[in-house]
């Protein structure tokens, strides 16, 4: 670990700086969360950890690291959860199948509770507007806590 306040690297996940957004009028804000990415299967994935602090964010990694590890397995309980969330019945396996190949991850956040968040996105479009997206967070027993779409 480096620099207290805006650096933190990971020997397994690769560096995570503090985040920042410049807006138009050129003011820089300063968020309450590290960021990095890691590549899975040929795809860029965001990873945010909560904290102010490379002290704050260090026991998130651990967390972090095991959901990297075990994507495929968290992928499909996500998207599975977004399925069974928005269907008005018990959802069939082909309609799971749709989700799990055209819902990815496209972020995963890990907050100071232990529970991890992973923003999807729909590949094909089909399944949320443009600009809106799912997001599964599950608890430290990767049991979806709850589904919500952002924008």
């Amino acid at each position: 670990m480096t620099d207290e306040n805006s650096t933190i690297d990971d020997p397994e996940l690769g560096p995570f700086t503090r985040a920042h957004s410049e807006l138009t009028d050129g003011t820089v804000l300063t968020h309450d969360w590290f960021v990095g990415t890691t590549s899975v299967e040929g795809t860029e994935i965001e990873l945010m950890l909560e904290g102010t602090s490379s002290g704050e964010v260090a026991p998130l990694l651990p967390r972090m690291r095991d959901t990297v590890k075990r994507l495929d397995i968290v992928r499909r309980i996500a998207t599975d959860a977004v399925v069974t969330n928005f269907s008005t019945g018990a959802p069939e396996t082909r309609e799971l199948d749709d989700a799990a190949s055209d819902l990815t991850i496209e972020a995963i956040e890990a907050a100071t509770d232990g529970t991890v968040v992973l923003h999807l996105i729909d590949t094909c479009g089909e399944h949320f507007p443009e600009g809106y997206w799912p997001a599964v967070h599950l608890g430290v027993d990767d049991s979806v806590v709850v589904v919500t779409v952002e924008s």
